[in-house]
């Protein structure tokens, strides 16, 4: 990089722009490890998709699966980068700004790879066209397609606006150290940014339009994807709640994912500086609030309709309850919100480390959560027939591992092509933090040091998170 002043704002430049400019052996093998599993995903899928849905699974009672399960739980990901990124934004909380670009790609990635399971379910990807082509518009499915492909263009939009100020910084400041092909992409994606003040009102009106537009979009999303249950005619899922649990479990869901990729970037590009336990705190006291909702939804659902006993429902909770699907319905409730809450409860345990193992229940609590909707409730028979199996094959094991390395390659790759922080964003906040300090401590501002965020510190005043400024 140029060699610039020993500042604040240039040692947080440093550290964010290195990976863009470094590549270690490490992350090498990172990537060509998930590439392996996903060639090898690919493999598995030209067999279903030359022999066809056989070789899943899947058959005529229990007619979804892990397909459905990953589409459910990769979109209900999604669903909390943008809504959580908006929401705090729009309250101009201080301490989101260096978590709001991570989150935000997750909501793309995560929308990208859930959006192909459904395409795997059909076992003729040739008869995709046929949905708009011949698609019946009173079928959730197709409202599903239209509502995810109105999310995933609104949150491309929303992850590239505040993008634009760090391309441009990116353009500037990398010089001959990244590829030429580097350099044309800073330069073309950055749109001719200069930090001009017409340029920092146009981009202030752009991000606070859609972080309002977004929000009720992600909301209406898994909304519609609870329906394709909901409105079919099954009584597991026969429930008018299953939208604001959908959209609850959502959120959960994307929190976690969001705290344990924070994680993993982290330690990965050496970021402590700027992404203290602090933020992993604020994230789990949010993660305890929505523990708190699941629990209520449950309750409220399994009480409602275990009080009354209808129609096949004993049959459904005696199969997750004492039976078959027991170990993951307990798993579910007990790992998968009773643990996380305890572990946010307790200020001991409320730690940077509880605050992990309590996301990583979460994730493995909703998958399984999300297993019990699809698979138990598919398995309460219609009719007097003996109730059917549903044993996934190395086939749908390899694309759940494939979906998961895409998962993560995607990501991987992403990291060398942006900057993981808000350079412009953490940079003002931190600058005007250290003007309305400094008078008030009687001591001049820092010649050098890091943009150290630290848990006890003082957070900057209200109305700190001002427009995006140019390159300096």
């Amino acid at each position: 990089m140029d060699k610039v002043k020993n500042g604040p704002r240039e040692q947080l430049e440093r550290v964010v722009l290195g990976p863009l400019v470094r590549t270690g052996k490490g992350y090498r093998l990172l990537v060509g490890g998930l590439v392996l599993v996903v060639l090898w995903a690919l493999f598995a899928y030209s067999t279903q998709l030359r022999d066809g849905l056989i070789v899943t699974g899947m058959r005529d009672r229990i007619l979804w699966g892990f397909y459905i399960i990953l589409f459910v739980f990769f979109i209900g990901i999604s669903h909390a980068g943008t809504l959580i990124s908006a929401i705090l934004r729009v309250v101009k909380a201080q301490w989101r700004t260096p978590v709001t670009r991570m989150a935000e790609f997750i909501t793309v990635v995560a929308l990208s790879v859930g959006g192909l399971m459904p395409m795997l379910d059909l076992g003729r990807p040739d008869r995709i066209p046929n949905l708009v082509l011949f698609g019946r518009w009173q079928s959730p499915i197709l409202w599903d397609v239209l509502s995810i492909s109105t999310y995933l263009t609104g949150s491309i939009i929303y992850l590239y606006l505040p993008l634009i100020p760090d391309l441009a910084i990116c353009r500037d400041r990398l010089g001959n150290e990244v590829p030429g092909w580097k350099r044309w992409f800073f330069r073309v994606a950055s749109v001719g940014w200069q930090g001009t003040a017409r340029q920092k009102k146009l981009l202030s009106i752009a991000l606070a339009s859609m972080m309002v537009l977004i929000i009720p979009v992600a909301v209406s999303v898994h909304t519609v994807v609870s329906w394709i249950f909901a409105m079919t005619l099954r009584e597991p899922w026969n429930s008018t709640v299953f939208g604001a649990y959908f959209v609850a479990g959502a959120i959960f869901s994307g929190i976690a994912a969001i705290i344990l990729v924070m994680a993993v970037l982290r330690r990965a590009f050496h970021l402590e500086a700027y992404i203290t336990h602090k933020h992993f705190i604020n994230l789990g006291y949010m993660l305890g609030g929505f523990t708190l909702i699941m629990m209520y939804f449950n309750v409220s659902e399994y009480v409602v309709t275990g009080y009354k006993m209808a129609g096949e429902t004993s049959f459904h909770f005696v199969q997750l309850m004492v039976r078959e699907y027991a170990p993951f319905f307990w798993l579910y409730t007990i790992g998968g919100m009773v643990l996380p809450g305890l572990i946010i409860l307790f200020p001991k345990t409320r730690t940077f480390t509880g605050v992990l193992v309590a996301a990583g229940l979460v994730l493995v609590g909703m998958w399984m959560e999300r297993f019990i909707i699809v698979v138990a409730g598919l398995r309460v028979p219609l009719m007097p027939y003996d109730p059917s199996w549903y044993v996934p094959t190395w086939v749908e094991w390899s694309i759940m591992a494939g979906a998961f390395a895409m998962f993560g390659l995607v990501i991987a790759v992403f990291s060398k092509l942006f900057p993981v922080i808000s350079i412009w964003e953490v940079a003002e906040q931190y600058e005007e933090h250290e003007v309305k300090e400094a008078p008030a401590l009687g001591r001049s501002l820092p010649a050098t040091g890091s943009l150290r965020m630290e848990p006890t510190s003082e957070p900057p005043a209200e109305g700190a998170d001002h427009g995006p400024g140019g390159t300096r």
